[in-house]
Formats: C-alpha cells, sequence, structure tokens
C-alpha cells in the first residue's frame, strides 16, 4: 500500500474527500427529507398525525442504534467496506418509501434510511488512514461539516421537489445519489490500513443492549411532549433506558472483546470530548428548531416573517453552507492551537450568535436571522471538526471508527434532548392568534438564552479537557505502516 504522505496519494486525496463529503451530504439530507410533508403525511398515507410522526422518529432511533455498530464493524472489517454496506440500506429504504402508500411500508423504509448514517464518522475514520497528515486536520473538518450542510440543503432541496412534482421524487433523487456515491466510493477509494481489529469477535449483547436503552431514552425524550413527561409510558421508557445503561456498562466492562471499550472511552480527553459533543449537538439544533418557525410564522404575529417552505429553506441554507466554507480555517486554528482551542473557539461563536439574536427577534427582516444563522453555524463548523481530532488523537488505531461513531452518537443524543426542551419551552410559552395557540416572542426568547447558556457550557467543557503534549503522536501498537486491508483490496 502506498504512503498517505506519498505524491500519488497525496494527489488524489482530495478527490476521495470530496467523495466522502458527498458521502455524509447524501446521509445527512435524510434528516429533514420530509420535513416539508410533515403537515401533509397523514392525507398522503391515509393516518392519522400521531402515527405520521413515526416516520421521523423512526429515522432518528435506527441511526442511534446503528452509528455505533457501523463504528465497530469499519474497525473489525475495514471502513470502506462497511461505508459501501451502510449505502445499501439507505437505498433500499429510499426505494421502498418511494413505492410506499401506506404508513407501515413508509416507517419501515424511513428506519432503513436510517441505518445509513454511520456514513460520517466511517468516513472521518477513513480520512485518517488515506489522506497525508498535513491534510488531516483540514478533510476531517470538511467531512464533519457535511452532516449540517446535507440537513440544511435538505430543506430547500425537499421543498421544491414536493411544491413542484410528486412527494415520491424525493426519494427517488436520493435513491439515485445513494447508488452514486455507492459507485465512486468502490472505484476511487482506497481501501486503507489493515483492520487493526481484524480477528475480533463483535459483541452481539452489547450492540443489542446499546440498542435497547438508546430507543428507551430517544423514544422517551422525542415521544414525552406528545405522551406527557409524566405519563407511565414516558417515565417508564426514560427508567428502562438508565437501568439497561448500567447493565450495558456491566457487560462491556468485563467482555474481552466489547463493542465499546468504557476505558479508552473513560480517558479525560475523550471522555469530557464527548460530554462537549452533547452540549454543542443540543446548542447546535436550538437555533435549527427557533429559526425556521420565526420565519414561517404569520406577519400579524408581529415577530413572524411570513416566509413559505421553500423561502425557509433557501434562508436557512446559507448557514449549513458556511459550516463547509470555515472548516478549513477550523483546521488551521487546530494546526496553530489545537483542537481543544477550536471546540472552545466554535462554541463561544454559537453563543455569540444566540447572543445577538436575542434583540432581533420581532424583526421585519428575514436578512437579521440569516445573520444569526450564519455566526451561529460558524461556531458549528469549527466545533464539528474539532471534535474527531480530539478524539482520534487520544485512541488508537484499532478503535478510531468505533470511537468516532460514539462520538457521533453523543451529538445525536444532545440534538434529540434539545428538540424536547425547545418542545417544552415553545409549548408552554403561547400566544392566542386567531383561536390557534403559537409560540409567544418571550417563548423564542428564552429558547435562544438557553440555546447561548448551553453554548456557554460546552465552551467551559472544551476549555477545560486535558490534552496531554503527545496526543498527536501514533499510540504504540498503533502499526500506522501496516499493510491493507487484503479483503476486497483493489489493484
Amino acid at each position: 500500500m502506498e504512503s498517505p504522505d506519498s505524491p500519488k496519494v497525496e494527489s488524489r486525496s482530495g478527490g476521495v474527500v470530496g467523495i466522502l463529503a458527498f458521502a455524509g451530504i447524501v446521509a445527512a439530507l435524510t434528516q429533514t427529507l420530509v420535513v416539508p410533508l410533515i403537515g401533509d403525511l397523514p392525507k398522503l398515507l391515509d393516518t392519522g398525525a400521531s402515527n405520521a410522526s413515526w416516520v421521523i422518529t423512526a429515522t432518528l432511533l435506527a441511526a442511534a442504534v446503528a452509528t455505533p455498530v457501523a463504528g465497530r464493524l469499519g474497525d473489525m472489517y475495514g471502513k470502506r467496506r462497511m461505508l459501501l454496506a451502510s449505502l445499501i440500506p439507505l437505498v433500499v429504504g429510499s426505494i421502498v418509501c418511494a413505492l410506499s402508500s401506506s404508513v407501515i411500508p413508509m416507517i419501515t423504509g424511513r428506519g432503513l434510511q436510517g441505518l445509513g448514517m454511520g456514513v460520517v464518522p466511517l468516513g472521518i475514520s477513513l480520512l485518517r488512514d488515506v489522506v497525508p497528515k498535513e491534510k488531516l486536520g483540514s478533510s476531517i473538518a470538511i467531512m464533519s461539516a457535511s452532516m449540517g450542510v446535507g440537513g440544511a440543503l435538505g430543506l430547500p432541496f425537499s421543498a421544491a421537489i414536493a411544491e413542484n412534482a410528486s412527494w415520491r421524487v424525493l426519494f427517488w433523487v436520493v435513491a439515485a445519489l445513494a447508488l452514486a456515491v455507492g459507485t465512486l466510493i468502490w472505484f476511487v477509494v482506497p481501501v486503507g490500513r489493515a483492520n487493526t481489529a481484524a480477528g475480533s469477535s463483535f459483541d452481539l449483547l452489547g450492540a443489542a443492549g446499546l440498542g435497547v436503552a438508546l430507543v428507551c431514552l430517544l423514544l422517551g425524550v422525542s415521544k414525552g411532549a406528545d405522551w406527557g413527561w409524566g405519563s407511565g409510558t414516558t417515565l417508564g421508557l426514560l427508567g428502562a433506558s438508565v437501568v439497561v445503561l448500567l447493565a450495558w456498562g456491566w457487560w462491556e466492562l468485563r467482555t474481552r472483546e466489547p463493542l465499546v471499550d468504557l476505558r479508552v472511552t473513560a480517558r479525560p480527553q475523550v471522555l469530557m470530548t464527548n460530554i462537549a459533543s452533547i452540549l454543542v449537538g443540543f446548542s447546535m439544533y436550538a437555533q435549527s428548531l427557533v429559526m425556521p418557525q420565526l420565519l414561517q410564522l404569520p406577519e400579524a404575529t408581529g415577530y413572524g416573517l411570513g416566509q413559505s417552505m421553500l423561502a425557509m429553506g433557501l434562508w436557512m441554507a446559507p448557514g449549513g453552507l458556511m459550516m463547509m466554507l470555515v472548516s478549513p480555517l477550523g483546521a488551521k486554528v487546530s494546526a496553530a492551537r489545537g483542537p481543544k482551542t477550536t471546540l472552545t473557539l466554535g462554541a463561544l461563536i454559537i453563543s455569540l450568535g444566540y447572543g445577538i439574536s436575542l434583540p432581533m427577534i420581532g424583526t421585519d427582516s428575514p436578512l437579521v436571522l440569516l445573520a444569526v444563522t450564519v455566526v451561529a453555524s460558524t461556531g458549528v463548523g469549527f466545533a464539528y471538526g474539532a471534535m474527531p481530532a480530539l478524539i482520534m488523537s487520544a485512541v488508537p488505531q484499532s478503535e478510531t471508527a468505533s470511537a468516532n461513531s460514539f462520538n457521533t452518537l453523543m451529538r445525536s443524543i444532545g440534538s434529540s434532548v434539545s428538540a424536547a426542551v425547545m418542545a417544552v419551552v415553545l409549548a408552554q410559552m403561547t400566544t392566542d392568534f386567531g383561536g390557534f395557540a403559537l409560540p409567544s416572542e418571550d417563548g423564542f426568547r428564552v429558547a435562544m438564552l438557553i440555546g447561548a447558556g448551553v453554548a456557554l457550557v460546552a465552551a467551559a467543557v472544551a476549555f477545560l479537557i486535558p490534552v496531554p503534549k503527545a496526543a498527536t503522536e501514533p499510540e504504540p501498537g498503533t502499526a500506522p505502516d501496516a499493510a491493507p486491508e487484503t479483503a476486497g483490496a483493489k489493484a
């Protein structure tokens, strides 16, 4: 295998990064793909609103369960191989959704789409194998930003198609894009280094335990507002998640080949980075919920801007693009001052974005909210690029994909909790508008204050991350110049 630092590898690394970032964007598209259809889903699928909401929840749950599993399998059988495997359910799920006429097939297809969300952490981990050292930081930052870009582009993309063509076209387009990504990965992306975890046995019981715990946790969090936070179902699910997580942790500490090495995860640098990831995920998602509502509420409320779904998506899209644009700058900051500094700076910028939004709520120009979104997204771009760098500098080569996947899961948990908290705030602080209860202007201000406060806490946690001076050096036994994966290797 050619060294990642050889001129030939360096010359093609830009194309590899582009393809992997494209894969991340396509996977992230699925998260916001059905947002423009939410109001129409009950009619389209001949079902009730509560049943239709599972079309979104199914993707969330499947992604949470699949991400850590895909990471561990990537360490065992090859990251490129698992990238291709993760795209299969994404393609199949998109086709199932495109052909669906009732709610059960649609939920099934959306669950299959969620299984493809392991693409982003797998892609980040593969970069460590195939990109020259001097380009690794910027490549990781670009790949990390792909999640935000995909999520931001998903709104105008899906709204434009839904308004001008059949909703089924949405899923056919995603299926075609996923097939294109798979073809590019197969022919262009190199295999990477040897599977340093090859020969290990897969922790099936650990995967099942983590899956059950995550489903209970995220189901309770995402559906708590609908079922009632004090209902037996919600409390039972949240309680079960705690019990199962404790049992899962006991098992992972005692099995020889765990799904997630909790001893590595407990290292101060990894642990505090994951805590910061939860907080950044929370603060990032808060503005993703508040801004679209402000843009779409009627102008007669005095603070809404009366934008259509398509216009709202177009106003939000620059935020995602900004994440991609600032990612190389974040990588330069990391190279000069370390990723810890970049993460701290990113969290502070997110908080700044929320801070400048407070006097601007109630403005009559969407340009003002666009500025807020761009500032907050700049901070997210800095933070998201720094997290994988901190994780990968603290874990052995054999656990790169698993550790990155777990970190991605932490961000997702933060986003899910954010959605629940913001839903409670906006549901409790309402105003009457023509007989309908709408979130009040004060409700939006409180939501933004919470986002700013959580971002400040994230900055404090990031600042306290202990990073040893030798953190960037390869750990003994990680075999930096190991041979390539043999299974499926290309000439």
